[in-house]
């Protein structure tokens, strides 16, 4: 297939440092260019990728200190790839809502993988509005049974098998990890109390973006100052591995409906246990009692405290395996690319109202024929 990935240009892809939509945009590309696709990415111009990198903007427009508005950069990207749309057989959108107008009723098959909460009113306004685009979600979430929108199905992000590995920890792991990001919602203030609860240190490895810097500063940063609390700042991806891997499990204290999480299955990856308010994704992620525990307070947390700390550490990384590799990502999107190609194929308009465009579970066959036909498409344009 000929595909295009259209990327946030806020990050790089994939990001410096923290960034977790524009890593899973990497993470696929990657794979999808491996399985033999021909794949364009629409990015910032300081991407890494082995597809073909359409650059939209010198750099990623965080760290550029002269930009003060994105709009005119997305504008600019979506032209591009509007001139562009013939040559691809799939467009898949990784940006929100900017290009609805664009490519709502054009002839061009789109996807768009919504990254950020979905429980807006706003947003339950537009996709009631009558958009034909279709949709994919990152968890099984009801709300789509009530809404006019075209739900493609629903996609769990992946993680290459390699880039993160369990450690050996000869010396005990002995602190607590809490990664990501700083602000009201990701709630570190009761991940601090839940350390200091049960004793452990808490090493925050997080981000504080501008619109954050006073709640930091107001409401965090006094915390900081407790016994045991180290704040490391913002990691890279090298960093992961070890500040992961040693710990003796992640705190993921979320306190808004998150729409994935990505940082449960890179904790995962490492063989760390995760204990997690059950808030949005968080069920469908973690598998209570053996991956981690998924708790409704911070009394919870504290009493699942030694049941999470005696988890099988091989059998945390044998479950990411199973169910957050980025092989299994890739297949999950070629069979609704694939599905959606048919469709057109067929001569069947994209479907309106509520009907799905495919199911939230991917059969066995229908995955192993998208398989056969990624491993046989090198050099071609399947």
């Amino acid at each position: 297939m000929k595909i295009a990935q259209i990327a946030p240009l806020i990050e790089s892809v994939p990001p410096r440092l923290y960034g977790g939509t524009e890593r899973i945009v990497s993470y696929l590309t990657e794979e999808l260019v491996r399985q033999g696709h021909d794949v364009t990415l629409f990015a910032s111009g300081d991407s890494q990728t082995s597809a073909r990198l359409h650059a939209c903007c010198a750099e990623a427009l965080r760290l550029n200190p002269s930009v003060r508005d994105p709009i005119p950069y997305y504008m600019t990207m979506l032209d591009s790839v509007h001139r562009m749309s013939d040559q691809f057989d799939i467009l898949h959108f990784h940006i929100d809502q900017f290009h609805f107008p664009l490519f709502n009723r054009g002839p061009n098959l789109t996807l768009t993988t919504l990254h950020g909460r979905q429980d807006l009113s706003d947003l339950q306004y537009l996709y009631r509005s009558g958009m034909t685009t279709s949709f994919c979600l990152l968890i099984r979430a009801d709300v789509w049974n009530s809404l006019k929108a075209n739900f493609a199905g629903t996609v769990f992000h992946g993680l290459p098998a390699n880039l993160l590995q369990p450690r050996e920890n000869p010396n005990g792991r002995e602190y607590l990890a809490f990664l990501g990001r700083i602000s009201p919602e990701k709630r570190v203030d009761r991940a601090i109390r839940i350390a200091q609860a049960v004793g452990l240190p808490l090493k925050i490895a997080a981000k504080v973006d501008r619109a954050d810097q006073e709640y930091f500063k107001t409401e965090i940063e006094p915390l900081l100052q407790k016994p045991g609390i180290e704040f490391i700042g913002e990691i890279d991806e090298i960093a992961k591995e070890q500040f992961l891997g040693d710990a003796a499990a992640l705190l993921f204290p979320i306190d808004w409906p998150e729409p994935f999480g990505l940082v449960m299955i890179e904790a995962m990856a490492c063989g760390t246990p995760v204990i997690a308010f059950r808030q949005g994704s968080v069920p469908e992620v973690i598998d209570d009692g053996i991956t981690g525990a998924i708790v409704n307070s911070e009394e919870e947390a504290i009493a699942a405290m030694p049941m999470v700390l005696g988890l099988d550490r091989s059998a945390i990384r044998r479950r990411f395996e199973e169910r957050f590799s980025v092989r299994r990502m890739a297949l999950d999107y070629t069979d609704i690319y694939q599905h959606l190609i048919e469709k057109k194929t067929a001569g069947l308009s994209t479907v309106n109202g509520s009907q799905q465009c495919v199911s939230s579970v991917f059969d066995a066959p229908r995955r192993a024929a998208i398989s056969k036909v990624a491993a046989s498409a090198v050099g071609s344009n399947c």
